[in-house]
C-alpha cells in the first residue's frame, strides 16, 4: 500500500513538473481560455502511466487464448457430369422443390432424378417422404441409409416452392454440410433434382460451395474440447464443368474465407480482441496479400495530429489505447480508375460510457458484437486480397477503440471537435459509434475516394424497424443504392432502403455547438444517418448501412454484409 502511494506521488510530481505541450486525450476541442488547457495537459502524462500498467494486465485478462489445436476446415470441390446413381461416397444430397416431389397415381416420383434414385432403392424414398411428411419446404430435410447405391446415404433437402435465389442454394450447401457433420461423412455430393431453367448454373454452384464451407465451419476456438469435422471433399453434380466454373468455385471459397474471418473477429471477446489486437489482425491480412494490400496503423498521437477529437473522445476512458486502421488495396497491373472506401465501426467493447447500459434489455454482455462493422470491412479486405479485382483501388478503414468509464472519460455535456472542424455536444455517451465514424469518414474522403460505404451496429432503432435479418440502408445517392442492391441480389443478403428525412435534423441542433450526437427518440436510425452525413464530402457518393439487426444470430456472429461488399467492389472493377 505504501509503495503504491509513493508511486502515485512520484507520478504526480512528474506530471506537475512536466512542461512538454500535448493535447488532452479526452478532447481536441479548441478552447479559448489557456488555464483550462493547462489543466487538461496536467492529467495527460499520468494517464499515459496508467495506460502502460493496465495494458499489461489487460492483455492476460482471464488467461483466455485461442485453442492451439484449432484449425479452420479445408474442403476440396469438384464439378462432375455423371449419373447420380453411379456416384460413390458417404452422402448424396439432393436439393428438391415442392414441385419436384409430385407423385403419379402409383405414388411414384415424376421427377426424373428422384424417380431413378427411388427405383434403385426399391421405392423407399417415396415412402419416407410420405411417412415423414416431407414436402420440400425450405429448411426440411430427411436422410436415409440404405444399400443399393454407391452412396452410403441419400438425403432430400427442401428448397421451397421454387429454387432461384442465392439464399436457397447457399442454404442447400449449409444443410448438406450440417448433415455430413452429423453422419461424420468425409465426402459428399450435391445435386439439384431440377436444374433446368437456371439462368446461371455457375452462380448456383458457387452459392452451394459457399454454403458448404460455411455449413461445416464451427467457431470452437474458445472451447476446451471440440470434434474436427470429417468432411474433406464436395462434388457438385449436374451444373457443368470447365475452367469458368472452377473459377467460380475458387471465388466462393475466397469470399467464404472472408466471412469466416469476420465471424471469428466478431465472436472474439473483448478481453481477447482489444483495439490493438484488431489492428494486429488487420496488419496480418495485409502481410498475407502484400502484393496488393498495404497497412497503415495510426496510434493515438498520430490521430491527435490529424485532430480526430471526436474519435479520441470515445477512446479516452479505456486503458487499451485506440488504433486507427487503414488498409489499402491496389490492383496488380494497370492503375485504378476508381477509388472506393469501406469504413467499419470498430468498438471492440461498448459499456455505454457514463450513460452506461443498464436494464434487462441493454444487452451489455453482447457488446463484443459492436465491432461487427469493422469485421465486415476486414473480412471483405481478406477476400479482395485473394480475388485481386482490376481497375479499382479500395481503402478499408476502422477507427478501433473501446467505450469505457474512468476519470479521463468523455462526459455527457462535453463538446468535442471532429477532424473537419465541426463541433459536437455529447448528450449521450452511448451514442459513441457515430463519433468514431465521424473522423473515419472525414479521413476516408481525404483519400480522394469516389464512393464510400460505412457499416455499423449503430442503432437499436434500426433493429426495431427492420428486425434481426435485414440491414437498413441510408444514402442520398440513387445510383449507389442501385449498385449495392444489385450486389445484394447476388449475395442473397437482405437490405432495405430507409428515408433520409432532412426535417428530422432539427432535433440534432445544439444551442452551444454545431450539433448534438443524438436527437429525438423517434426516427433514431434516420437521425444517426443524418449525423454521419455531416462528415462526408459532398462530392463523394456515400452510403450508411446499419447492421445492428443481422450482425449476430443466436449469440453467434453471422459475417453479414461481407459477401455483398465483395460483390459491390467487383461491380466497380473494370
Amino acid at each position: 500500500m505504501v509503495a503504491s502511494v509513493l508511486s502515485l506521488a512520484s507520478s504526480f510530481i512528474a506530471v506537475t513538473s512536466s512542461s512538454s505541450p500535448s493535447y488532452s486525450s479526452s478532447f481536441l476541442t479548441k478552447l479559448r481560455h489557456a488555464p483550462c488547457l493547462r489543466l487538461c495537459l496536467a492529467v495527460s502524462p499520468l494517464r499515459g502511466k496508467k495506460h502502460m500498467a493496465h495494458t499489461i494486465a489487460r492483455a492476460t485478462l482471464g488467461l483466455t487464448q485461442i485453442s492451439p489445436a484449432f484449425e479452420a476446415p479445408k474442403l476440396t470441390f469438384a464439378t462432375k457430369e455423371i449419373d447420380v446413381t453411379e456416384w460413390k461416397g458417404d452422402l448424396l444430397a439432393v436439393g428438391v422443390t415442392e414441385k419436384d416431389l409430385a407423385k403419379d397415381q402409383n405414388s411414384k416420383f415424376e421427377n426424373p432424378i428422384l424417380k431413378k434414385l427411388d427405383s434403385c432403392l426399391g421405392g423407399v424414398l417415396a415412402e419416407v417422404s410420405t411417412e415423414e411428411d416431407f414436402t420440400g419446404k425450405s429448411g426440411q430435410s430427411t436422410v436415409v441409409r440404405l444399400p443399393g447405391l454407391g452412396s452410403k446415404r441419400v438425403g432430400l433437402f427442401g428448397l421451397g416452392q421454387s429454387a432461384s435465389s442465392t439464399a436457397a442454394f447457399t442454404g442447400l450447401g449449409e444443410a448438406a454440410a450440417a448433415a455430413a457433420k452429423t453422419a461424420q461423412a468425409s465426402d459428399i455430393a450435391i445435386v439439384l433434382a431440377s436444374s433446368e431453367g437456371l439462368s446461371a448454373k455457375s452462380c448456383t454452384a458457387s452459392a452451394i460451395a459457399s454454403g458448404a464451407v460455411l455449413g461445416i465451419y464451427e467457431d470452437n476456438r474458445y472451447k476446451s474440447e471440440s470434434k474436427k469435422p470429417a468432411l474433406k471433399s464436395v462434388d457438385i453434380l449436374g451444373l457443368g464443368t470447365g475452367p469458368e466454373l472452377e473459377k467460380k468455385l475458387k471465388y466462393a471459397q475466397d469470399v467464404a474465407s472472408g466471412i469466416i474471418l469476420g465471424k471469428e473477429l466478431t465472436n472474439s471477446p473483448a478481453n481477447v480482441l482489444t483495439p490493438g489486437k484488431l489492428a494486429e489482425e488487420a496488419s496480418n491480412i495485409a502481410s498475407l496479400y502484400s502484393d496488393v494490400l498495404s497497412a497503415k496503423i495510426l496510434n493515438e498521437e498520430q490521430c491527435k495530429d490529424l485532430k480526430m477529437g471526436s474519435y479520441l473522445a470515445v477512446a479516452a476512458a479505456s486503458a487499451n489505447p485506440p488504433h486507427f486502421i487503414h488498409l489499402t488495396y491496389k490492383p496488380p497491373g494497370e492503375p485504378a480508375k476508381l477509388k472506393l472506401a469501406l469504413v467499419g465501426k470498430g468498438l471492440t467493447f461498448d459499456s455505454g460510457g457514463y450513460n452506461i447500459k443498464t436494464g434487462p434489455d441493454c444487452s451489455i454482455e453482447r457488446m463484443k458484437f459492436d465491432m461487427g462493422g469493422s469485421a465486415a470491412v476486414l473480412g471483405a479486405a481478406k477476400a479482395i486480397g485473394q480475388i485481386k479485382p482490376s481497375g479499382v483501388e479500395v481503402h478499408f478503414i476502422v477507427a478501433a477503440c473501446e467505450n469505457m468509464i474512468s476519470g479521463t472519460g468523455m462526459r455527457p455535456g462535453d463538446i468535442v471537435t471532429a477532424s473537419n472542424g465541426k463541433t459536437i455536444e455529447v448528450n449521450n455517451t452511448d451514442a459513441e459509434g457515430r463519433l468514431t465514424l465521424a473522423d473515419a469518414l472525414v479521413y476516408a474522403c481525404n483519400q480522394g475516394v469516389d464512393k464510400v460505404v460505412d457499416l455499423a451496429t449503430l442503432t437499436g432503432a434500426c433493429r426495431v424497424a427492420l428486425g434481426l435479418s435485414i440491414a437498413g440502408v441510408f444514402t442520398p445517392s440513387d445510383d449507389l443504392a442501385k449498385e449495392v442492391f444489385a450486389a445484394s441480389e447476388i449475395s442473397g443478403e437482405k437490405f432495405w432502403r430507409m428515408p433520409m428525412e432532412e426535417s428530422y435534423w432539427e432535433s440534432m441542433k445544439s444551442g452551444v455547438a454545431d450539433m448534438v450526437n443524438t436527437g429525438d427518440r423517434y426516427g433514431g436510425a434516420i437521425t444517426a444517418a443524418l449525423f454521419l452525413k455531416q462528415f462526408v464530402d459532398e462530392k463523394v457518393q456515400w452510403m450508411h448501412i446499419d447492421i445492428a439487426g443481422p450482425v449476430h444470430s443466436k449469440r453467434t456472429a453471422t459475417g453479414f454484409a461481407i459477401s455483398t461488399l465483395v460483390e459491390w467492389v467487383l461491380k466497380n472493377s473494370s
